[in-house]
């Protein structure tokens, strides 16, 4: 098959875990794959010029400035060249969606030139969580068939709530199929379209591998242990601050270990103040089984909200397949875990199982998680999703 993917993901990023990314590069490997890159909108352009635009620009740089171009084999990226009106502080309404299909047309033009350069004579349309950019695809497109990825409740935020929670509903009840990382989300999108599937959730998990020995990072070593630790983005839509300053206070003897880049809303000054809290910054990820390997007990002290109670955290099999102890928040995504992870419902759980686990009780051996972990492949995932797709009248 041919695949298109749209998505808000950059391609370029380097120090984040992304689903459509993994999920782009499974699918290469049987398929051929278009990802089209996340155009520049006017606020990229022209207030933050040094970050994501300079990002960008390096991207285009590296590759001589080409705009189109094979990445990697079987898979090639389309960096826009339209620059998109930025549009969400509009109120919902006619102007909005006459200006959001004006953006859909510009971005659509330059995919289906690509298309017709790559000469093929037919695709499918994923859409990965994008219910505002790619709202228009579909019809400007004409996909042989049209997939919606949901991969996040992404209407709990504020940004996309304003214009998503008219918009998601129509486009998912418009695509021929909408898959989901989670039973739950699948359930969500249930309510709109009878085409809903969980298809699992991926990991590339090759990095991960309990057997080497690494040496302690530097900056890791300098902190006394017992250390517990966290990797991964460190943000207050999905991380419990509350739940994170009270381990800490409860516990001055451990090292709290925060790995992992930090946005505005995570509230780090407030964190920074008890001593026995640690930010180490973010890690390319190549370096990050390492850490892993030299943490005592691995945690996700995520928030229950909207976003995270059907969230699957890629994290938690990187933790098993680390083969280490993991303490986590419970939420019913996280039930899949509950023989191999330690599930707490509220700060003195989390306290007295991150105890247990140092004191070497696990709720299963370092065996059985790992060997848990390693069932979740992207291999797998896509597999159910070509299955999904196969099965199409419009195929």
């Amino acid at each position: 098959m041919n695949f298109v993917i749209t998505s808000r993901q950059p391609w370029e990023e380097k120090n984040l875990g992304s689903n459509i990314r993994d999920m782009a590069r499974c699918l290469a490997r049987n398929h051929s794959v278009l990802f089209v890159n996340d155009p520049m909108d006017w606020t990229t352009v022209y207030k933050d010029p040094a970050g994501r635009g300079k990002a960008r620009q390096q991207f285009l740089d590296q590759h001589q400035g080409q705009r189109l171009f094979e990445d990697e084999p079987n898979l090639w990226v389309l960096n826009p060249a339209s620059v998109l009106a930025s549009i969400n502080f509009l109120p919902d309404g006619p102007l909005f969606d006459w200006l959001n299909r004006r953006n859909g047309q510009a971005v659509a033009h330059e995919i289906a030139a690509s298309i017709k350069k790559l000469g093929w004579p037919s695709f499918v349309l994923i859409n990965d969580n994008d219910m505002i950019q790619g709202f228009y695809h579909k019809e400007l497109l004409r996909p042989a068939a049209s997939v919606y990825y949901l991969r996040d409740n992404f209407l709990a935020v504020d940004y996309w709530k304003k214009h998503g929670l008219r918009l998601e509903p129509l486009l998912m009840a418009n695509a021929d199929l909408v898959a989901s990382n989670s039973l739950y989300l699948a359930n969500q999108a249930a309510r709109y379209n009878p085409n809903a599937v969980d298809i699992g959730q991926g990991c590339d998990l090759t990095l991960f591998d309990p057997t080497a020995a690494p040496p302690v990072p530097v900056d890791l070593a300098a902190l006394p242990g017992p250390r517990i630790g966290y990797a991964g983005a460190l943000t207050g839509l999905r991380l419990d601050v509350d739940l994170i300053e009270a381990v800490a206070r409860q516990r001055p003897d451990w090292q709290v270990v925060l790995i992992g880049h930090t946005d505005d809303s995570i509230r780090k000054d407030r964190l920074s103040a008890q001593p026995n809290i640690t930010f180490l910054g973010s890690k390319p990820a190549h370096e990050i089984p390492a850490y892993l390997a030299h943490l005592d007990v691995l945690i996700n002290p995520q928030i229950v909200n909207e976003v995270t109670i059907g969230n699957y955290p890629r994290k938690i099999d990187e933790y098993l397949a680390m083969g280490k102890p993991v303490v986590a928040v419970k939420t019913e995504t996280m039930g899949i875990f509950s023989d191999h992870v330690y599930l707490a419902r509220d700060a003195g759980e989390f306290v007295r199982y991150v105890d247990e686990a140092l004191q070497g009780h696990f709720p299963s051996s370092a065996e059985a998680g790992i060997a848990f972990a390693r069932e979740h492949t992207w291999e797998n995932s896509m597999q159910k999703l070509i299955d999904a797709v196969s099965k199409l009248t419009v195929i």
